[in-house]
């Protein structure tokens, strides 16, 4: 991987292109641009995570800002101490799913949330051009150790749900947070709420015990944790905590896709309204929200935490997500949260009296095939071209790419915004349509020189 600098942050390979001397510019940056003030600083638990932090921290103490640093802790965590902190912004060192080689930077606003493209920009900008307004020996200042964010996201998340009613339950969960920065606050949130919790690969030592990213090839041993202990349902994070995958009672991982709309079909029961979600995440939502009727409906963004974040602003909407196992709820903070989403599946749960299994039964059945192939800019452009006049009749939505909705399925094309790939992504009722959709991108892709 080269350098990836995004509206989702950076990230790079430790050693080669993620430096500390880079780091440590960046931070310069963040701080020019938002210090003076305090400043929350978070971590994962990757073994390159001490190094980049401490050229994180000189960055930010050049720039007149107080470091306030947390320690290893969830994403999540970070923006809720930025709001309790009354600080500036926050940053989060991690590189979310990706390997072990791998290390990454995310900023965070005052409101804790991702910044805008804009301001993401101007980080960089000033960063290539240093640019940096750096404080004299009279005005810095020191950093702060808090070790409170753990408790301090836990008690938030409480505040959501209603104890009460799961702790009755007694549920037993297997909890694999990949050695991760999750763990701790996850068992924590689980024996809040009466759970008895089988802890899988739960030292934070950063050496994950199995590829990162919690898709069903990679969980094989939570499924088989969960068939074992006869357990309620198996919960994978992925490192910095802000996505879960779910597997049910029987050992059978259901996909990423079902934590946002096994949520969203609890809150649009409880607290109905609309909610926000990007346009590569499933229809489920839509069919939750047509369902409960009245004031639910669904807002589709562009991909990315931060543009779901803005539909919530300016929709205000009750929740938003994402299909890749996100959700936010404004209640606890502007994040994708794990915890918030084992909260709400286990009190959906409660209220239903009903098995995962039961639950997913009764969602709108759907297949969603994902895939991406190597292509340039240039023909990206062009294909998508290709794709709005091909489907001009049907309901269309470029505001990322272009998403095609049909009666029995939708399909949404769009380039990355860092690499040269195109992604497809296809949803229909059954596996032959999805295939379909998926073929009719593709034979337009090659026809495009």
């Amino acid at each position: 991987m080269t350098l990836m600098m995004s509206v989702s942050g950076v990230r790079g390979l430790i050693g080669q292109t993620l430096t500390p001397t880079l780091a440590a510019e960046l931070a310069c940056a963040f701080g020019t641009l938002h210090g003076p003030g305090r400043v929350v600083v978070g971590r994962d638990s990757r073994p390159s995570g001490p190094m980049v932090e401490s050229a994180i921290v000189a960055g930010l103490l050049a720039t007149c800002c107080e470091p306030v640093q947390v320690g290893i802790v969830s994403t999540p965590a970070v923006g809720v101490m930025v709001r309790h902190c009354g600080a500036v912004g926050g940053v989060v060192i991690t590189a979310s799913h990706n390997p072990l080689m791998y290390n990454g930077i995310k900023f965070l606003t005052a409101e804790g949330r991702a910044p805008a493209p804009e301001t993401a920009r101007r980080i960089f900008d000033v960063t290539r051009e240093k640019a940096f307004q750096l404080a004299d020996v009279d005005a810095l200042r020191a950093c702060v150790v808090d070790e409170s964010a753990a408790d301090i996201h836990v008690a938030e998340t409480l505040k959501i749900l209603t104890p009460e009613q799961i702790t009755p339950r007694r549920y037993r969960i297997v909890l694999d947070s990949v050695n991760g920065a999750g763990g701790a606050e996850g068992r924590q949130l689980l024996e809040k709420l009466g759970c008895e919790v089988v802890g899988l690969n739960e030292a934070p030592t950063g050496r994950f015990a199995h590829p990162p990213e919690p898709r069903a090839e990679h969980l094989e041993g939570l499924c088989d944790a969960v068939r074992t202990h006869s357990a309620d349902a198996g919960f994978a994070l992925d490192p910095d905590a802000d996505r879960l995958a779910i597997v049910d009672e029987g050992g059978r991982y259901i996909g990423e896709e079902y934590t946002l709309a096994l949520a969203a079909r609890h809150l649009f029961t409880t607290r109905p309204g609309p909610a926000a979600a990007n346009l590569s995440t499933s229809r489920m939502i839509d069919d939750l929200a047509a369902a409960a009727g009245g004031s639910c409906r669904v807002f589709r963004t562009p991909v990315g935490e931060a543009n779901v974040v803005d539909a919530i602003h300016e929709h205000g909407c009750v929740f938003g997500g994402e299909g890749n196992g996100g959700i936010i709820d404004p209640r606890v903070g502007l994040i994708r949260d794990s915890l918030v989403a084992m909260g709400l599946v286990l009190e959906l749960m409660a209220v239903t009296g009903k098995r995962i299994s039961e639950l997913v039964a009764e969602l709108p059945a759907y297949t969603m095939i994902k895939t991406q192939f190597t292509c340039p800019a240039e023909r990206i452009a062009r294909f998508l071209e290709q794709v709005r006049q091909a489907h001009r009749d049907e309901r269309l939505n470029d505001s990322d790419g272009v998403r095609i909705d049909l009666e029995d399925g939708w399909v949404h094309v769009r380039g990355s915004n860092t690499e040269p790939i195109v992604r497809i992504i296809a949803e229909a009722t059954s596996r032959p349509r999805a295939d379909a959709l998926v073929e009719k991108m593709k034979t337009i892709l090659d026809s495009v020189e």
